[in-house]
């Protein structure tokens, strides 16, 4: 079944604008959201739930006396959307001025976005999907009636999910901006767990999420799922002390999120940024180039245009250390006065260093002895100071090989510090991650444990 935007649906937002202006806006934004995901779980190789959803929604922002307001309805009918704008606009017109609100110059935003699949991101294959074919998917996946037990462990569960999803989003304006992106997604996702000889039990998670159903490869991801679970067997924890760390690409974001939020409009403004009045500066390690690669055609994740309408651009984020992009919105730019660029960081990409063909693998050889992080258990950072302290699990290394799994240790510092200390950036980020973060490794980090 088909649940992209319909015609009608499209009409009504276009109305939406009209009775805007019609009723005493100067100017208005429409977003029209629609987005539908049918997901299969099986437990043990067992169907145990079967899901359905289907959203819609229109938001409008509304511009009037120099008053400015946000207001939602999922209800898409003509008399309902009526009376829904007449009420957002006697609230919009109760609240106080705010000069610096205002739509983005028609110059910047996009003009290449008015089908929606101009980037290839939706694979007709959604069209055809149906009961049977996703319960093909979710129990033709599982290994567990399979997999036979060991001396050293026994299969206890196997969780997983199958989903596939179609969402499609329009944004129109009352200066002629009409932009379009639909995506399809293909999503499988499992966590195996396994019980030792002691009865101690571990888990491990493996998923894997594409536009294009062709990609899924479900049928693999069982079997990595158990082999990190297994892996985990007989944790340690180490001396307390200064280790080189290697990341796992598949957490790494964790120390990337902090960074581009303290680059972002409302931290800045707020004094809320430990990259306050960066911009142009050279604050991180020579090796350190993160880009925004929105604009790649066919890989999840990339955007012709931001929540304004504007257009997306691959640039620099930080290049060679230096910090080149602050993501400054039309409303932050007015308040700051500065020049406007994009909300946020589209995809951000973390590029190879010192050379490309790097894996996790030959980055542990290369750092030799250290820690391998897998994964996070809590923690936090300071967005006014980027100081951090995450709990992390992961694996000990020696001679370049890893020698046994460690947990219950803290990786504290400073993010400022831990990027100038950057030795390597692999080449392995996977594609079906929203920021695109290989396997990274840094000198002298801080660990606590013993």
């Amino acid at each position: 079944m088909d649940y992209r935007l319909t015609d009608q649906e499209i009409a009504l937002a276009g109305k939406c604008l009209e009775r805007a202006l019609a009723k005493g806006a100067q100017k208005a934004r429409v977003t029209l959201n629609k987005s539908c995901m049918d997901l299969i779980g099986t437990l043990n190789g067992e169907v145990d739930k079967v899901t359905h959803c289907l959203d819609r929604s229109i938001s409008i922002a509304l511009f009037v006396d120099g008053k400015y307001g946000s207001f939602s309805i999922n209800k898409l009918e003509d008399n309902a959307l009526e009376d829904f704008i007449d009420k957002a606009l006697g609230t919009a017109r109760l609240l106080a001025e705010d000069p610096c609100r205002d739509l983005p110059a028609p110059g910047r935003t996009a003009k290449d976005a008015g089908k929606g699949t101009e980037l290839g991101l939706f694979d007709a294959a959604s069209l055809d999907m149906d009961a049977g074919k996703r319960l093909d998917i979710a129990l033709g996946a599982s290994i567990f009636k399979t997999t036979e037990a060991t001396s050293a462990w026994v299969l206890v569960s196997e969780e997983a999910e199958y989903s596939d999803s179609v969402f499609d989003t329009l944004v129109m304006d009352t200066q002629g901006l009409c932009c379009r992106h639909t995506e399809s997604s293909f999503e499988y996702g499992v966590e195996m767990t396994v019980k030792d000889t002691e009865g101690n039990k571990f888990s491990g998670y493996w998923w894997n999420s594409t536009p294009r159903l062709a990609e899924l490869g479900a049928e693999r991801i069982c079997a990595v799922a158990l082999e990190r679970a297994v892996a985990q067997i007989g944790p340690q924890t180490l001396p307390s002390g200064k280790y080189r760390c290697v990341i796992d690409s598949e957490c790494a974001s964790r120390l990337v999120t902090p960074l581009l939020s303290a680059l972002g409009g409302y931290a800045l403004q707020q004094n809320n940024s430990f990259l306050l009045d960066t911009l142009g500066k050279k604050v991180f390690n020579e090796g350190m180039t993160i880009m925004d690669a929105c604009r790649r055609p066919g890989e999840s994740g990339s955007r012709l245009f931001d929540s304004e309408g504007v257009a997306t651009r691959e640039r620099a984020i930080i290049e060679n250390g230096v910090v080149k992009e602050y993501f400054i919105n039309t409303y932050m730019a007015a308040k700051m006065q500065m020049d406007p660029t994009v909300e946020d960081a589209i995809r951000p990409m973390v590029m190879p260093w010192p050379r490309k063909g790097l894996d996790r693998a030959s980055i542990i050889s290369m750092c030799g002895e250290g820690i391998l992080v897998t994964g996070f258990n809590g923690g936090n950072s300071n967005s006014a100071t980027g100081d951090y302290s995450f709990g992390i699990e992961g694996f000990a290394f020696k001679g370049g090989k890893i020698t046994r799994p460690v947990r219950e240790m803290l990786m504290t510092g400073n993010l400022i510090a831990l990027w100038n200390g950057l030795l390597a950036a692999g080449d392995d980020a996977r594609p079906c991650k929203s920021k695109l973060i290989p396997t990274l490794a840094f000198e002298n980090v801080d660990f606590s444990g013993e």
